[in-house]
């Protein structure tokens, strides 16, 4: 990108904050969302305390994607202060509980010149690693501008990403330029960025990092029926990550399956929590009782529906799940986290949109982990058939298991290549001196 094109991009930026803000604003305040305004333009922090590394994980998803390459990070560089920038509260929430003692917590800042360039200062990156593929041009343009080496990890385009990008693919060439190493979760992810204008030289597959998922500790099934105050043996399924339409399926789907298995438990988790308040409201339109995740384990009445209204649980609680359905599938959204339950050894259900999990999703159909469905009624149907045959779901929950399980290694493959082409000698020989 030219100077002048730098410029443009900065003024239309600059408009686009500014029609939109003044409903942003109301909508987060009507929500309760904190706006972080002062966070995101780059004030205050800490300043002067030697170089971080710094990754980048927009919200709760790439928080918890980036934990064992965080983790992994602290134990090859134990000298080097860690920061995980997100630009979400929630993902802030989840980087503040999960990486205690590994990595502090910062907003990455508005894509505004004095806004990065008072992060970079507060900072002060050895490097940068960005989760998926965010591609900001002025704080690439920044970062390259101090010497600081900079990754894409777990880099994924989308085919709604990929077609924008297209539109301003000679002008995305530069700012490609500014990336020192790309790490695509998949060929076809590797070949999109490469025709965006990514030198070919500097684009590896390393796999998705959510496959290398850390196991649960022993006993975590136990452990979340107490606290959702389930009794040992009692049917349970899940509705995780769910957006406005999906709510609706999910209780059609309970009602029917409930009436085959007295007793049955679902647990009700919106994709966001803000909209916790809208969930509860339909389930009451319904007759039917619930009770928030934050109030339990006491207080539950006998069928009242779990609505999870916390952040950074979801995917431990699946381990008490006998069937999992992710959400954001059977509206065109592109779809969530399928790893998670199927890494748990659990039959998942998933709608038809799944473009953001598409090597994944097509692994678990593949292999019979996973199972697409299009409405309420066929969401009701397989899972009424998989409550009723434990052994067909615990079969297709661990094909679905073994098919990612051949799939682990990206978290090595992506700290190898920070190794050689971010971390400094000095880094690397205090690493070798930790371990």
């Amino acid at each position: 990108m030219t100077y002048a094109t730098y410029v443009l991009y900065t003024a239309l930026l600059a408009a686009g904050v500014t029609a939109y803000a003044p409903l942003a604003v109301a909508r987060r305040l009507t929500r309760g969302v904190p706006l972080n305004l002062r966070a995101r333009f780059g004030y205050g922090g800490q300043d002067g305390r030697g170089p971080r590394g710094w990754v980048h994980a927009v919200s709760v998803g790439e928080a918890i994607a980036a934990a064992p390459l965080v983790e992994g990070l602290h134990q090859t560089y134990p000298s080097l202060p860690l920061v995980v920038t997100t630009v979400t509260p929630t993902g802030a929430r989840v980087v503040t509980e999960r990486f205690a003692g590994l990595a502090s917590h910062r907003y990455f800042p508005l894509d505004f010149p004095g806004a990065v360039r008072r992060t970079l200062a507060a900072i002060d990156p050895a490097f940068f690693i960005c989760m998926e593929t965010e591609l900001w041009p002025n704080a690439l343009r920044a970062l390259a501008a101090r010497g600081v080496p900079t990754m894409i990890a777990n880099g994924r385009l989308s085919d709604r990403s990929f077609r924008r990008y297209r539109l301003v693919r000679s002008a995305l060439r530069g700012v490609l330029a500014d990336v020192r190493v790309f790490a695509m979760r998949s060929d076809e992810d590797a070949r999109r960025i490469i025709a965006l204008g990514a030198p070919a030289e500097r684009v590896v597959v390393t796999g998705n990092l959510k496959n290398d998922a850390p196991a649960d500790p022993a006993g975590v099934a136990d452990l979340w029926r107490r606290l959702l105050g389930l009794s040992r043996d009692q049917r349970v399924w899940i509705a995780g990550s769910t957006h406005g339409g999906e709510e609706e399926a999910a209780l059609a789907a309970h009602a029917a399956a409930a009436a085959e298995h007295p007793g049955l438990a679902l647990i009700l988790a919106p994709r966001h929590p803000e909209r916790v308040d809208e969930v509860l409201s339909l389930i009451a339109a319904r007759g039917l009782r619930a009770v928030r995740r934050s109030a339990l384990p006491v207080g539950r009445a006998a069928g009242a529906i779990i609505v999870v209204d916390t952040v950074g649980e979801l995917a431990q609680m699946y381990a008490v799940a006998d069937v999992v359905f992710v959400g954001g599938s059977l509206v065109p959204l592109g779809g969530h986290n399928v790893l998670e339950p199927a890494l748990r050894r659990k039959p998942v259900l998933m709608g038809p949109h799944t473009d953001n999990f598409r090597e994944a999703a097509g692994l678990l159909t593949a292999s019979g982990g996973a199972l697409v469905v299009h409405d309420a009624a066929s969401l009701g149907f397989e899972l009424r058939r998989l409550l009723a045959d434990p052994g067909l779901a615990a079969q297709r929950g661990e094909a679905g298991f073994e098919s990612l399980a051949a799939q682990h290694g990206a978290v090595r493959q992506t700290l190898e290549l920070v190794a050689r082409f971010l971390a400094p000698e000095s880094l690397a020989r205090s690493g070798d001196a930790g371990r």
